[in-house]
């Protein structure tokens, strides 16, 4: 699933590429991606300029001239293209927004959707977030305020958006690694200085995933460079050695979600 740094690369790529745009036309390959009638999305959007497009927690957010938004979650497996219609991907498209003859591709939103808010809307379903990482509000006084409420492993805390937003399954493993620590570590049990080390881990982490491009396999265009760039420490590397110590990096299981770490670093 797309994360923060995945979504942050897909914004600041797309504010370059249909930023002030005018979308000239919509088609709707699958009615479930949306949430009002077919009809209604088309004369909502179509003919409508982009006039910013934001990011919060794993959601973008394209702001409409007519003071409308669409809400995108790609979930898992979604992903987007843009391009002429030659080099579209051999995919099933769920939604397609037309800027002349170049066209955005909004692809495997089988769970993922778009969907078309005010303002007041938007803010509503964000109600429940928690604060972005990269806020000024969000100092390491803040985290450890944050930490000391709660309770389970830290694995399971991270990834809770309500807690922190935009950290998923990949790089809460990343941030674990990093930080050394243990992914089914109890909060409890974390000490000040681990704590500490934690939020600097979810700083580098993340902003190191925005600066190499997130780990989206496929590219937003036809040749584009900077999407799919980083390179991943221990997530989806079982059997692999670890890039610190050289022991195997093992997965198991936390919360039915797939972890991956080193046995030997993560103590």
């Amino acid at each position: 699933m797309p994360e923060l740094p995945e979504m942050e690369t897909y914004k600041s790529l797309l504010e370059s590429l249909i930023g002030g745009q005018k979308v000239t036309n919509v088609e709707i390959g699958r009615e479930k991606s949306i949430n009002v009638p077919v009809a209604t999305f088309n004369m909502q959007v179509s003919n409508q300029a982009i006039t910013t497009i934001t990011r919060r927690a794993k959601y973008l957010i394209f702001q409409l001239q007519n003071g409308k938004c669409l809400l995108l979650h790609l979930m898992l497996g979604g992903w987007m293209f843009f391009g002429k219609e030659e080099d579209k991907p051999n995919r099933t498209i769920q939604v397609k927004l037309s800027f002349g003859e170049q066209h955005l591709y909004f692809i495997g939103l089988r769970l993922g959707y778009l969907h078309l808010l005010s303002p007041e809307e938007v803010q509503e379903e964000f109600k429940k977030l928690g604060p972005e990482v990269f806020d000024p509000g969000f100092t390491l006084d803040a985290f450890h305020q944050i930490m000391q409420k709660r309770k389970g492993t830290i694995k399971t805390t991270l990834i809770n958006q309500e807690v922190l937003a935009g950290i998923g399954n990949g790089y809460s493993d990343e941030i674990l690694w990093h930080a050394e620590i243990r992914p089914d570590k109890k909060i409890n049990d974390l000490d000040d200085q681990q704590l500490s080390r934690l939020y600097h881990s979810i700083q580098f982490i993340l902003k190191k995933g925005i600066q190499q491009g997130g780990y989206m396999e496929n590219p937003l265009y036809k040749g584009d460079g900077k999407t799919g760039g980083y390179p991943f420490y221990v997530y989806d590397r079982e059997g692999e050695a670890c890039s610190r110590c050289h022991a195997s990096i093992i997965k198991g299981e936390i919360s039915s979600r797939k972890t991956y770490f080193c046995p030997n670093c993560q103590k």
